[in-house]
């Protein structure tokens, strides 16, 4: 595995962000960081995403990993990486797409669900195939894919909880992505970055766990 799955892996869990405003997602970034979540997804359904990135980056460096959600365009791809992301994620395939996030040279993530739609990941080259929604099939699915792509990174999102955790990396997933079950939407709304923070808290000792 090449250093940059490996930071993938090393990471973990990614928070799925997707904020009412700006501040709302710098806040919970904040509160997740503070919690012992370091891999911070933030969405293009986030307004001012790349601004949100920039600071992020800007605030902390390398103790955090910080790329980009939802993007959908090589625009957006292009000015998520100039503003410091490290990673793109996508909810589906397009090659074309694909081919436009390589070439930022971050690393990729695009959405699939069936075998085909994997195999259309795969070909379009995209570093880690992002299983979504995962909460269709479970940790069952998973390991059902990992019989014909056994040497695929599969990064889960979607259906993933503190309490599941371990039972989609025994799956055999490298990461996992978790939106609403770890930045509950009305603790974003609420400015609640306590809860938030005790969320993340079970996340990241729900992580220990899997790797001890």
């Amino acid at each position: 595995m090449n250093d940059r799955l490996e930071r993938v892996q090393s990471t973990g869990v990614f928070a799925v962000l997707r904020a009412p405003t700006a501040q709302h997602a710098i806040e919970a970034s904040r509160a997740l960081v503070r919690g012992g979540i370091t891999g911070l997804e933030v969405t293009y359904s986030t307004p001012d995403a790349a601004a949100v990135i920039r600071e992020l980056v800007a605030e902390f460096g390398d103790a955090a990993h910080v790329g980009a959600g939802t993007v959908t365009s090589a625009q957006q791809a292009d000015e998520a990486v100039a503003a410091g992301a490290s990673f793109l994620v996508s909810p589906g395939t397009l090659p074309s797409l694909t081919e436009s996030m390589l070439d930022t040279g971050a690393v990729v993530m695009t959405g699939a669900m069936t075998p085909s739609e994997v195999m259309t990941a795969i070909d379009a080259g995209t570093h880690v195939v992002k299983l979504f929604p995962a909460s269709l099939g479970g940790p069952a699915f998973l390991k059902a894919l990992r019989g014909p792509f056994p040497g695929i990174p599969f990064m889960p999102t979607g259906g993933v909880s503190a309490m599941n955790l371990g039972e989609w990396f025994s799956a055999g997933a490298v990461a996992a992505g978790a939106g609403g079950d770890l930045v509950p939407a009305a603790a974003l709304q609420d400015q609640d970055w306590g809860r938030i923070e005790t969320i993340a808290g079970h996340f990241a000792a729900a992580l220990r766990e899997v790797r001890a």
